[in-house]
Formats: structure tokens, C-alpha cells, sequence
């Protein structure tokens, strides 16, 4: 929303103020209950005020976020006067609420009054007055960013691009449609990495995205959507005094055209899963082609050796070793394998000194060895337990009798 101050009106039918009430910034939402001294029934529209003195002359972008019809004023000129409609989901509607745009001029240093009026109404029997007036400073260009960022990539020992996902494409209430980076992200990587050969890409997005250029770069860095300690969190990890010790709880592509899956086309409404178990990196173990990061990969500061491996019953010891030059995690993962197929039955984190060999031991659980019919039953017989670093990425194995 716009940082300034702003006013609450409740208007009725004539347009005269029922009430009034302050707003920390550009946001009118109230959903299930109005303010007290609001007469519902005589209300008729919502009026957000506030005055804007933008820093920077130019093209201003002003953002109505909301459903409903909508009439934008600047300086009581009307610059929006438009319905935004409901997405197919009505749930979206709240979780990700549709947005418009208009570019206004504006000169730095003089105030603006701004207005956005609403029309009330009601969802599901409840009154709602739910909207967002946005703003955004004006932009320099794409090409002109894209010059800056790799002039400065240029003059940097080591240059960090922090790429993701939006709202817009990745969010509840919806699904994705691609699986690329949205705008020019890609474009804007690989022009930076061509200037330094030293670059982190860090990718802030909560599900795989494609990476065509991630043999271009250094490294690559997940966060997945971290929360309001991020920035001291990617310091840390950037400059070495954390390592980035997590596992991929997913298999990532290297294109949406490689992904074994059937079917992914609701029809009349439904998706059939006709691969059965066979989903996630299970339906990988069948297809021809090599994702880009398998289940349960990643990588850390420091390297490892498998060193031996021994079962007991279901109990499987590991022993590893960490082989660098500094402390280090390591997710020790088993699984049970069945030829070139594999399905995770236990892990565990174990950490150690440069070359300080540890011993961890897990315990398998009966599901492990269990199929479902009407019911979990447990198979007995021999299996194999691999010990890996990722699902195909086998070190050591044994064998368990159940």
C-alpha cells in the first residue's frame, strides 16, 4: 500500500460521511464487522484519502488491489473509473486479489490528494470492505536496470542476484501455469554472470522453477520464501559463518517439458492421478529424462565420505566422515530400494568437525515395508537400505530382513 496516512470515509447514499476513521497507510479492509459507530444499513460506499509527495519526478504508477468497482482520483481528476471482476475462485479473491494499474505524472516535492471510492457490499452474508490503493516510483527501464546491474556485477568480486517468484504467478487459490522466472529474470541473470564468472544466484520462490542458466553461475541458493529475519539469515549463509545444510523436498526439472506427469488438465472440474505411486521423484525413477536437482539434494561448505554401513533388525547405523577443512551438516537419507527405484524410509542430521568421523543411527519405521489394501500390511522378505546423499545418489547399502 502507499505509506502515506489516510482517512476512511463511510459514505451513504447521498454521499454524505457517516464516519471517519484514520488508516496507518493505503489499506481499507474490513471483512465480517464494521466499525462500530458504522450504520450498515445505511451505508453505501467506502472513500480512501491521503495526500502522496513523491520524492521523484515522473511517471507515477497508482494501483487499485480489489474486487468490485473502483473510481481513482488525483487532485479530483478522475484517472481510474473501472469494475475489477471476481476471479473464477472466489477464494482467490482474498488470498490473491486482482490488481490494476494507471501511470500518472507527478513532480517531486508537491502534494497530491488521492482518492479511491468503493462500493460496499456483502460475501457469504458477511460485509466486506476490503482494497489496497498502491504506488510505485518511477522506473528507469528494464535495459536501463539490466546496464546498471552488470556494471556494477563488472566492478564486484562476487555478485549476488536475488531472482523469484511473485504473487501473481505463484500463491493459494490458484495454479501455476509455467514454471519460469517471471519477466526477464533469466535474461537479467545470465547478462550479470557474463560479467562476473563469480555469481550466486539466490532464488526466493516456493516451489521448483526452471534455471537454464544454472551452469552459467558459481552457485545456486534456495530460500523458499523465508520470513522477516531473512536478510540476516542470507548474510550469514553468503559470508560462511552458516552453512546451507537443507535438502531439496522436491525433484526440480530443468524444463516443465521433462516433468512425468500424465495429466495435469482438470476435466469437469477433477485431475485423475492415473500414475498411482508412481508421483514426485518415484515417477523420475520411470521417465528418460534427468531432472536439473534431484530429491533431496544439496550441497554445503564441506565434503563427505560414506564410510560403512550396518542393520539390526530395522535399526541402520551409517558412519561418515566429514573429509574439508571446515565444520559441516550432512542429512544422512535411507531408502529402500527396489532395483533402480528407491522411496525414502528415514533420515538424520549428523554435523562434524574437519575430519571427525560420525556414527548416526535410525530407526525405520513398519511403514517402510507396508502397501495399502483396504489397510496398511506389512510385506515381509529382505529389502535393500541404501544410504545416500540424495534419492539417486547411492553410497553404501544392507540388508534388512522384516
Amino acid at each position: 500500500p502507499i505509506p502515506s496516512p489516510a482517512r476512511a470515509l463511510f459514505l451513504d447514499e447521498a454521499g454524505d460521511v457517516l464516519a471517519e476513521h484514520p488508516l496507518a497507510a493505503g489499506e481499507a479492509r474490513w471483512i465480517g464487522q464494521l466499525p462500530p459507530d458504522v450504520d450498515g444499513d445505511r451505508l453505501r460506499a467506502v472513500r480512501l484519502v491521503t495526500t502522496y509527495t513523491p520524492g521523484l519526478p515522473g511517471e507515477h504508477q497508482l494501483s487499485v488491489v480489489g474486487v468490485g468497482s473502483f473510481t481513482v482520483t488525483v487532485n479530483g481528476e478522475t484517472v481510474f473509473d473501472e469494475s475489477i471482476d471476481l476471479p473464477g475462485d472466489p477464494a482467490a479473491a482474498f488470498l490473491s486479489p486482482p490488481e490494476r494499474r494507471v501511470s500518472v505524472p507527478m513532480t517531486a516535492g508537491e502534494p497530491y490528494e488521492l482518492t479511491v471510492t468503493h462500493p460496499t457490499g456483502a460475501f457469504g452474508g458477511m460485509a466486506v470492505v476490503s482494497f489496497t490503493l498502491g504506488h510505485a516510483d518511477p522506473s528507469p527501464g528494464d535495459e536501463a536496470l539490466m546496464a546498471e546491474a552488470v556494471r556494477v556485477a563488472a566492478e564486484c568480486d562476487v555478485a549476488v542476484v536475488v531472482a523469484g517468484t511473485t504473487p501473481e504467478v505463484e500463491s493459494e487459490g490458484f495454479d501455476r501455469t509455467h514454471l519460469r522466472l517471471p519477466g526477464r529474470q533469466d535474461e537479467l541473470i545470465r547478462a550479470v554472470a557474463a560479467a562476473n564468472p563469480r555469481t550466486v544466484v539466490v532464488v526466493n520462490s516456493g516451489s521448483p522453477v526452471e534455471m537454464p542458466w544454472a551452469g552459467e553461475v558459481a552457485a545456486v541458493l534456495l530460500t523458499w520464501f523465508p520470513g522477516q529475519e531473512a536478510g540476516a539469515a542470507l548474510a550469514d549463509v553468503l559470508f560462511g559463518d552458516a552453512e546451507p545444510s537443507g535438502r531439496l523436498p522436491t525433484t526440480w526439472p530443468r524444463r516443465l517439458e521433462d516433468v512425468p506427469v500424465a495429466d495435469v488438465t482438470p476435466v469437469d472440474g477433477a485431475v485423475a492421478y492415473e500414475e498411482g505411486v508412481f508421483i514426485g521423484y518415484r515417477a523420475w525413477h520411470r521417465s528418460e529424462k534427468e531432472p536439473a536437482f534431484w530429491f533431496g539434494h544439496g550441497l554445503g561448505y564441506t565434503t563427505w565420505s560414506y564410510d560403512s554401513i550396518a542393520a539390526e533388525g530395522t535399526s541402520v547405523s551409517v558412519a561418515v566422515t566429514n573429509t574439508g577443512d571446515r565444520p559441516g551438516r550432512e542429512v544422512v537419507q535411507l531408502y529402500v530400494a527396489d532395483g533402480s527405484e528407491r522411496r525414502l524410509a528415514g533420515f538424520d542430521v549428523v554435523e562434524a568437525e574437519p575430519g571427525q568421523t560420525v556414527i548416526t543411527t535410525v530407526f525405520l519405521p513398519e511403514r517402510a515395508f507396508q502397501v495399502w489394501e483396504d489397510g496398511w500390511h506389512t510385506v515381509t522378505g529382505e529389502y535393500t537400505i541404501e544410504a545416500a546423499r540424495h534419492v539417486a545418489d547411492p553410497r553404501l547399502s544392507a540388508t534388512v530382513k522384516i
